[in-house]
């Protein structure tokens, strides 16, 4: 499939044949909040290197998303940085006070957010209706007009406006975010 030449929708698809229920909810609350999005949809992309293209045809930068813990496996993260930034546990950790933070098992990405690996996003607080899970946001990401996610699900791509994502629909599932250095 040639991303770059796929084509932009905007907002949700016309046909949910198919289609996820925790997808199809990303858009019911995006659309209830009013926020406008554009979508590309896509073969699965698992990993941040094989989100390039897509954010070229978006016209966004590339956003790694994390899902971490600390050693107890009490305390969950959900990590937003630019995606050519490396991850440094000591450095987050430090940040937070916490001690070393590692990555999550996958049981708990899917019971908290509803969420597969490689579908890690920002849009998986909306399942995290008991606040388990702390956003932690690069301070980078601000300097962005918009920021690319997927709708819980790797097989689209979503660009939404970065205020709209923390004024509007981090507000709306009660989650705020701690912005930290990298």
């Amino acid at each position: 499939m040639d991303i770059l030449h796929t084509p932009i929708f905007e907002g949700r698809p016309e046909n949910t044949t198919n289609r996820l229920d925790k997808e199809i909810r990303t858009y019911d609350l995006l659309d209830s909040l009013h926020i406008p999005y554009q979508r590309i949809d896509h073969e699965a992309m698992p990993t941040i290197e094989a989100c390039h293209d897509v954010d070229k045809r978006l016209g966004i930068h590339v956003c790694k998303n994390l899902f971490l813990c600390n050693t107890q496996k009490t305390n969950f993260y959900l990590l937003m940085m630019p995606g050519e930034k490396k991850f440094q546990t000591k450095v987050v950790s430090k940040q937070l006070g916490v001690a070393r933070l590692s990555f999550a098992p996958e049981e708990y990405m899917l019971e908290l957010l509803d969420i597969t690996p490689g579908s890690v996003s920002v849009m998986g607080l909306m399942n995290d209706s008991e606040n388990k899970i702390q956003l932690l946001m690069d301070r980078d990401l601000l300097k962005e007009e918009y920021l690319g996610c997927h709708p819980c699900i790797n097989t689209s791509s979503l660009k939404l406006s970065t205020k709209d994502i923390l004024e509007k629909f981090l507000p709306a599932v009660h989650h705020e975010a701690v912005f930290v250095d990298l």
